[in-house]
């Protein structure tokens, strides 16, 4: 959405928050970003080798899988970006092929490249197709005498024919695999596998409205659903009574787990699950929660976590969306089930795209 003024992004993303949800009540004003550019800490690129010898590095064009060549972009990472321009001028003298989708040879698939916004550490992610990689001890030398901000890089193992990045197998090359950063004064251990906001100047604005909402009192029992790396659990610690974080993927538990030990956080628990089960196995023990925080996927909640919720019955549900679309359908389900709106905020974590965020507190009717 570059070519309109930010001021008119953010008035656009506004009025389709409120076209889509506004029915439910008053829709506050966005908060935008003060500087909106090189936001993503997070940056992948995929490799082509052309007829001609060339190799390009860049992202799939939409709804395809034609690089689109990018050596650079005001969204991303400038350290990220350049790292990944030093890696594809490395190949041709490493004799390094780049995997090739139609023959399934070469080794080269992506690089992913995270990086700490407070803390500056530099995670590298070379994802190949085969558990070899000629002379990587010498390329990851010569990579890291060019880039000496790296703090560690990761070979990840994908010989699948698949739309994910990411495989299975991974095997540290160099550092600790896994890096650090800051978020809402607590410090957070990212591995290759695990989700991390990808603006982290206005996931510090997301979340401190999103606990405004919440009003904790310091007696409170708060469930963190989809709960990720730990990050709403672990921020929400210090106001809640009892944190109990919920999520299917192991690695990320893992990395929670990690993090409350690293953050001296003695309330919360992380457990690898389904979060709407979880739910239910609680209704039925006759436990309570006072506050359901909930952060799903672009596609939205499924109604059997919905319903799992409302069996439950927080007091409060705190639910941030990047969808809206999805958003209002789930409210629409909450709706019907005697929960009503109380705030709906929009933030836009996605300067430049037609993507928005927006929180919304509903309350038990």
């Amino acid at each position: 959405m570059m070519h309109l003024p930010y001021a008119e992004q953010l008035r656009r993303k506004e009025n389709q928050v409120r076209a889509l949800l506004g029915r439910y009540g008053k829709v506050s004003p966005i908060l935008g970003m003060e500087n909106p550019y090189h936001y993503r800490n997070k940056v992948q690129a995929a490799f082509k080798r052309l007829p001609d010898g060339r190799i390009l590095s860049g992202v799939y064009q939409s709804g395809s899988h034609r690089v689109v060549p990018v050596d650079d972009c005001l969204l991303e990472d400038r350290t990220a970006d350049a790292i990944i321009v030093t890696v594809r001028s490395m190949l041709k003298s490493f004799k390094i092929p780049v995997f090739d989708e139609d023959t399934g040879r070469g080794v080269l698939r992506h690089v992913l490249v995270k990086r700490g916004f407070h803390s500056g550490e530099v995670m590298v992610v070379l994802v190949c197709a085969t558990p070899t990689f000629p002379s990587r001890n010498n390329f990851v030398k010569a990579l890291l005498d060019k880039h000496p901000e790296i703090t560690t890089v990761i070979l990840n193992i994908n010989p699948y024919q698949t739309n994910l990045v990411l495989g299975p197998g991974e095997r540290v090359l160099y550092g600790k695999g896994t890096i650090e950063d800051t978020l809402c004064g607590k410090v957070f251990r990212i591995s290759a596998k695990s989700f991390y906001q990808i603006n982290p100047v206005q996931t510090e604005i997301l979340y401190g409205k999103a606990m405004e909402l919440a009003d904790l009192h310091g007696t409170e029992t708060v469930i963190d659903a989809y709960c990720g790396i730990g990050t709403i659990g672990l921020v929400a610690s210090d106001r809640a009574g009892k944190v109990i974080g919920v999520e299917l993927n192991k690695d990320a538990v893992h990395d929670a787990i990690a993090n409350c030990k690293r953050n001296g956080v003695k309330n919360a628990r992380f457990y690898c699950g389904d979060a709407g089960e979880f739910m239910r196995d609680m209704a039925h023990a006759g436990e309570k929660a006072d506050v359901v925080f909930m952060d799903p996927p672009r596609a939205g909640s499924s109604r059997e976590f919905l319903l799992s919720a409302v069996k439950l019955a927080p007091k409060k549900i705190v639910y941030i969306s990047c969808n809206p679309e999805t958003q209002a359908r789930d409210i629409a389900l909450l709706h019907q089930n005697g929960y009503r709106v109380q705030a709906i905020q929009p933030v836009d974590m996605f300067p430049h795209t037609a993507h928005v965020e927006t929180i919304v507190l509903l309350s038990r009717a």
